[in-house]
């Protein structure tokens, strides 16, 4: 059995056909482009079971349907696979119990520290996705975590979710998970940049991480707070975890903003737009035009002399949306960002996203917490992904790696023990 990506479709686009084998099973992403291409998926089937192929793209995908040419006697290849939702597609469990993991493909608890408007919104797209048996919100401040938490169980028969959902006000009280979110710290005002922040935050981060690391020993921690390489960093040396189980969410957010703002400067859906975010999560975000797609064309060329303007908005778009909140920072975005890497994490379906990670020696980058695109399993980093990079793109990151260097390195010298 192989799994069907884009870049198969785009190697037969020529021919026009593409022929899957007994148990192959094509992504929606790889049938929205066989769609666009115009490339006919041959697939060999039996009369009976004819109609399940027919409709597999349109039912699992949402998404554009490539003409399938059914031919037999034969066994039915696999529908899409349903974990591989197409970039942009709603989270599964807004589509209603049906598409719950089945028992084995569930994890017992995952905690989100931070009961503020990240948190919360990470934890509700969290319950959403129906995997998760516990989902616990911690918060110092008293009530909060317990009110929140309750607020979202009442969400349970509008929202279809089976997760108990419970709040707590320490690590310690809610119990080993196998992965911890860490939303806590104080948000950037306007004025502010991220870095602004790395004093108060070190101080709450690496205490929460030092927590975390005793606590849940062989789980996995996500690191929202700001500043976010440098929070990484921090996170993995007082929890004392591996480098693959610490993680960072910054470059999905990134690569998300980036494909809105595309879609709406070329008057295109966002999910027709491609890219990645790498680098860091600020000044340093490096976004390579050649991995930048909008539909079948290349973003750069769709977008002529808006890309650059475009791809700066993005890097930008926080402090954009806290100068237009006139307090607090972004939170609907990051917080659905967040449970999507943990659902990553879960389904450990195999998608390539942007994650802030600890790389040894790939793009020529080594023991320093940068974005890269990665492939997530249940226990974190599966592997990081080697993009073919421009030249420049890649000295760009590289840049963006020893920058990102020099402010861990400024951190203050309790941080680190």
């Amino acid at each position: 059995m192989s799994i069907i990506g884009v870049d198969a479709v785009e190697a037969v686009a020529a021919s026009g056909r593409l022929t899957l084998a007994r148990g192959d099973r094509l992504t929606p992403l790889a049938s929205d482009r066989a769609a666009e291409l115009g490339v006919e998926i041959v697939a060999i089937v039996d009369a009976a079971t004819a109609p399940a192929v027919a409709s597999a793209p349109a039912a699992q995908g949402g998404g554009a349907i490539p003409r399938i040419r059914l031919a037999g006697p034969g066994a039915l290849p696999s529908p899409p696979v349903p974990a591989l939702f197409r970039r942009g597609a709603p989270f599964p469990g807004l589509r209603g119990r049906e598409h719950a993991a089945p028992a084995s493909g569930r994890v017992k608890r995952v905690t989100v520290v931070g009961a503020g408007n990240v948190g919360t919104h990470a934890a509700m797209r969290l319950a959403e996705t129906d995997l998760i048996d516990e989902i616990v919100l911690v918060d110092v401040v008293e009530g909060l975590a317990r009110g929140v938490a309750l607020d979202l169980t009442h969400a349970a028969g509008l929202l279809g979710f089976g997760s108990r959902i419970r709040g707590e006000g320490s690590i310690e009280a809610a119990g080993a998970s196998e992965y911890t979110i860490i939303t806590a710290g104080r948000p950037r005002q306007p004025g502010m940049s991220r870095t602004d922040l790395t004093a108060t935050n070190a101080a709450i981060v690496g205490d929460l991480a030092a927590a975390v690391g005793r606590v849940s020993p062989d789980g996995v921690i996500l690191v929202v707070t700001n500043p976010l390489d440098e929070m990484t960093e921090l996170a993995w040396r007082r929890s004392k975890l591996p480098e693959t189980r610490v993680l960072g969410m910054a470059g999905l957010l990134d690569s998300a903003r980036f494909h809105a703002l595309a879609g709406l400067a070329a008057d295109a859906r966002a999910d027709s737009v491609s890219g990645i975010a790498l680098g860091s999560h600020g000044d340093e975000m490096v976004f390579p035009s050649s991995q930048a797609r909008i539909g079948a064309d290349a973003a750069a060329r769709r977008l002529g002399e808006r890309f650059g303007p475009t791809v700066e908005r993005a890097r930008n778009s926080g402090a954009e949306v806290v100068g237009l909140l006139g307090k607090g920072s972004a939170f609907v975005t990051p917080g659905l960002a967040a449970a999507r890497m943990v659902e990553r994490m879960i389904r450990a379906d195999g998608a390539v996203l942007s994650a802030t990670v600890r790389p040894h020696g790939e793009y020529g980058i080594s023991d320093v917490y940068v974005g890269l695109p990665v492939r997530l399993g249940r226990r974190g980093v599966a592997e990081i992904v080697t993009l073919d990079l421009e030249a420049a793109e890649a000295a760009a990151l590289r840049d963006a790696a020893e920058k990102i260097r020099a402010r861990v390195g400024a951190l203050p010298a309790a941080a680190g023990s």
